[in-house]
Formats: C-alpha cells, sequence, structure tokens
C-alpha cells in the first residue's frame, strides 16, 4: 500500500450500500457480513497498520473519523469494526514507540487479511478464562463475551487468569485462533441495539495455548497495568466515534421531521438543546482524540481520558433523546430510524469504565494527588527558615515522595502470532 489511501472518501462511499442492509440486520439481529466484506475487500482492516509493515498507514485521527463515518450509515458494522481497529491501533502505538514485539501480528494483518476479535471488554482488569499448566503449555478453559466480530473473526485477543502457587493469580495477554480446537463461537447476541455487531460469546473448552505464546503481557490480576492504561488510550476515542456517527445522524434526521412542525412554539428550545448536547459530545470526543498524541499513557492520562468518556456518553445519549423529542410522535416508528438509533445509542454507556467507576477512579487519583502535594510542602517546610524562632523548623521525620502514579511507565509486549491463523 505504497500510495495514499483517502480512507475516509472511501467508506464514504461504501456506505451507501451499509445503509440498504442496516434495517434488516437490526430487524432480524444478524451480523453485518456483507458490509465486514466490503471492507476486507478494500483494506480497510489493514488501515491502522504502519505504511512501513505493508498497512495503510492511517493516523489515529483518521481511524476515529472512518469509523464516525461508517456510523452515519450503519451503527453496527462501526462499532464491531472499532474493536478490530483500536486493536491495531494499539499495536501500532507500540510498535512506532519502538516496542517491536507486536510487529509479526500487524504484518499478518497487512498481508493476510486477518481480522482480530477483543475480549478486553469482559476481561477488564481481572481477566476471565482459567489456565491450567500441561506439558509444552497450558489449557485454557472460559467463556468470553461481547466479542464483536466473532462471526467473522480470525484471531481472539484475550486473557486468561494462571493461579502462579507463588505469586498468586496472573492474567496473560495471548492470542487464539477462532478455528483452534475446543473454540465454540456461540448464538447468544439477541439485544436490545447493536444488533448487527455479532457480539456472541465464545466458549473456550480446554484450549491449548503453547509455551511459546505466553510471552506476552503478563500481569497481577485486578491491578491496573501499563498495558491498559495503553488500551483505554488508544480505544476509547475509535469506540466513541461510532457512537459520535450515531448521534449526529440522529440530529439530522431529527431536524428533517421536524420540517412538518415548524409552527411549534417550543420547537426551538428542543433543537438548541439537542445542538448543545451534541456539541458537547463533539468537543469531548476531540479531545479524546488530542491526548493520544499529546499525552503519555498512565494513571493521570487515563484519568483524562474517562473523564471524556463519560462526558461523550452522555452527551451522544441526550442527544438521542432530544432528536426523539424534536421528530415528534414519528420517531418512534421503525421507518423512521430514530428508534433504531436510540437503541444503538444506549451502548454506549457499558464501556469501560461506566460513569460510577470513573468518577470513583478520577476522584481517587485526586486525593493521591492532594496527598503528594501536601507531602511535599511538608517536606519542603523542613528547609524554610522559621523566623519566629530564629532556627530551622523540623518537628519530625520528612514527608515520604509524592507518589507518582499506580504504575510504571508504559512498556507493554504484545503477545506473539503463534497458532493464530
Amino acid at each position: 500500500m505504497a500510495e495514499k489511501i483517502d480512507w475516509i472518501g472511501l467508506v464514504r462511499s461504501l456506505g451507501l450500500g451499509f445503509s440498504e442492509k442496516t434495517a434488516e440486520h437490526d430487524a432480524t439481529g444478524t451480523f453485518v457480513t456483507e458490509s465486514y466484506a466490503a471492507l476486507q475487500n478494500n483494506g480497510v482492516f489493514a488501515a491502522g497498520v504502519p505504511a512501513e509493515l505493508g498497512g495503510g498507514g492511517a493516523s489515529h485521527a483518521e481511524l476515529c473519523e472512518t469509523i464516525r463515518e461508517i456510523a452515519h450509515c450503519c451503527s453496527s458494522t462501526a462499532l464491531a469494526l472499532s474493536m478490530h481497529m483500536h486493536l491495531v491501533a494499539s499495536m501500532a502505538y507500540m510498535w512506532r514507540s519502538g516496542n517491536k514485539a507486536a510487529e509479526p501480528m500487524l504484518r499478518r494483518v497487512a498481508t493476510e487479511g486477518l481480522i482480530l476479535v477483543s475480549t478486553g471488554g469482559s476481561d477488564w482488569l481481572a481477566g476471565s478464562g482459567k489456565f491450567e499448566k500441561v506439558d509444552g503449555g497450558y489449557r485454557l478453559t472460559g467463556r468470553k463475551v461481547f466479542c464483536s466480530g466473532a462471526p467473522a473473526g480470525h484471531v481472539l485477543m484475550m486473557t486468561g487468569v494462571y493461579d502462579d502457587p507463588q505469586e498468586g493469580p496472573i492474567v496473560f495477554h495471548v492470542p487464539l485462533a477462532l478455528d483452534a480446537p475446543g473454540v465454540t463461537v456461540l448464538d447468544t447476541w439477541h439485544v436490545l441495539g447493536m444488533r448487527g455487531t455479532g457480539s456472541n460469546d465464545i466458549q473456550l473448552e480446554g484450549v491449548f495455548i503453547p509455551d511459546t505464546a505466553m510471552s506476552g503481557v503478563r500481569r497481577t490480576a485486578g491491578k491496573w497495568h501499563p498495558s491498559v492504561h495503553l488500551i483505554t488510550l488508544v480505544a476509547l476515542p475509535l469506540i466513541y466515534a461510532a457512537y459520535r456517527g450515531i448521534a449526529e445522524t440522529a440530529r439530522d434526521l431529527a431536524l428533517e421531521m421536524a420540517k412538518r412542525r415548524k409552527n411549534d412554539p417550543n420547537m426551538a428550545y428542543t433543537v438548541g438543546e439537542m445542538e448543545n448536547q451534541l456539541v458537547t459530545a463533539q468537543l469531548a470526543h476531540a479531545s479524546l482524540i488530542e491526548l493520544v498524541t499529546s499525552s503519555q499513557p498512565g494513571p493521570e492520562t487515563t484519568s483524562a481520558a474517562l473523564i471524556r468518556r463519560t462526558i461523550l456518553a452522555n452527551a451522544v445519549m441526550r442527544t438521542v433523546d432530544q432528536a426523539m423529542e424534536v421528530a415528534g410522535g414519528g420517531a418512534f416508528c421503525r421507518s423512521a430510524q430514530l428508534e433504531r438509533m436510540f437503541r444503538d445509542v444506549q451502548g454506549a454507556r457499558y464501556h469501560p469504565l461506566p460513569e460510577k467507576p470513573q468518577t470513583r477512579y478520577t476522584g481517587w487519583r485526586q486525593v493521591l494527588r492532594a496527598s503528594a502535594e501536601r507531602r511535599q510542602r511538608r517536606s519542603t517546610s523542613f528547609l524554610k527558615p522559621d523566623n519566629r524562632a530564629g532556627v530551622h523548623s523540623h518537628g519530625g521525620v520528612l514527608g515520604s515522595a509524592p507518589r507518582r502514579g499506580l504504575v510504571p511507565a508504559c512498556s507493554v509486549r504484545c503477545a506473539p502470532a503463534s497458532g493464530s491463523s
């Protein structure tokens, strides 16, 4: 892919075809097979791979805009694609930062057209699935949920937990071929909205993982780790690009429908409220994207990203709520499309971290910062002269050094693609 591709223009042209099938997949709860095939045939799944590795070389901002554009036509296609894209973007981020462990997988995405499936939404900090040590490797048993794009995926990027006799529960990040023995994609995605994402559960029964595939990220279960800070920073702008696209389309549809109610004296107020919420979402999303290039992964950046995620999630949902009011009773009909967008946008509330865990995390970070600043003031006051006594004040031991963060600077290793196809 030596020539620079206009990814946004490409998906805009493909989106016309996506729109034709959107209502059908929503009504039947079936996966957006045709959209995924069109994206793969046009190399979109490799757009985020660095050009030096044979990929499309798209920037993170371009990937976000690509997903947002697709969401204007099909919410499910956009969200499912974002789950693949954030895995690729995270590995590309590491590769550009000097960590070349992800290079084999990135090259395979570019050359073989691999589609990656994430289990991060169900694994998160604690991990899921149990590893049992056997000769030459491990056996993994468990059930992964919310595996978007599973019907078309090739490699499951997942975690499992090994109860180490000395260290306790350890989470390993490993890739797994979806056609490996013991892997079954279940038919479980029967839901309120985003019905076409194919986010089925995946059952793992004694799946063999060789020792050679266990050399990737290794972390303590339930604890924040540099790899989680990285994925939070990179993934959220991509995932929420889909919801921003839904909100924008809902606004446009509502305004079109409202033309029949132009004499309603309250209409201007409702439209103004809708516009305020949409602009709030757009500003929060733009700021979230900007963090990827202006900040380094870590506890403080994670807090900043999660704050923006909460603002954005609330704003897109409120935008669509207001769109339903602006459109009037006609919005309740499926044929108007707003009813589907109202259901689809509800997914914005569930991606990690939801609002209450986010406010707790952010609040705790602020408490730690205030405590560190207080200790810092105490330690520096030891060196200041006490003018009243004419001596240097002390009054005990110096305060401990301020906590700089919960984890060290980001240094993430990606599991190799051993065993995947």
